[in-house]
């Protein structure tokens, strides 16, 4: 059984990455993960009938694509995460995290907002001195068609 206290780090960990991914802040989205830390994106096609894995990287990888979305020829319409922490299940100094995630995108030309994706974030998350850092998150999305130029992590 997790502690109250526990939970509400939890939550708030998964509530802050995705505030510092919304304001590109990818500093601080690093500052909350694991040294071992590792982002996966993933997509099952009914077509193929198989899961699709459209991203993949330690952090390292992480830092690497992080410091080169500059030199992508991206879409630069904001997108914002909304997240709602769905389980929490405590295994020792981990825990494993469901929440479901909806983007949405504001357009810069004429600032309609869209529903962008959805999915589920599948959080591992380190529990160590009170503090909460993600060690893993897999991201499975519901949405298998983003477009062109979106190269920033849900």
């Amino acid at each position: 059984m997790i502690k109250g206290e526990q939970r509400q780090a939890i939550e708030d960990l998964v509530y802050r990455s995705c505030l510092a991914l919304d304001a590109r802040d990818y500093k601080t989205f690093l500052s909350l993960c694991d040294a071992e830390f590792r982002y996966t994106v993933t997509t099952h096609s009914p077509e193929i009938r198989r899961d699709m894995v459209w991203l993949d990287h330690d952090r390292k990888g992480m830092e690497t694509l992080f410091a080169n979305l500059p030199k992508h020829n991206s879409d630069h319409s904001p997108i914002t995460r909304h997240a709602t922490v769905y389980t929490v299940d405590a295994a020792g100094d981990a825990a494993e995290v469901v929440s479901a995630i909806q983007v949405f995108r504001t357009q810069l030309d004429g600032g309609a907002t869209e529903l962008f994706a959805v999915g589920r974030l599948h959080d591992t998350v380190k529990l160590a001195d009170g503090a909460a850092r993600l060690a893993r998150r897999i991201v499975r999305l519901e949405t298998r068609q983003l477009g062109y130029g979106y190269h920033v992590p849900f």
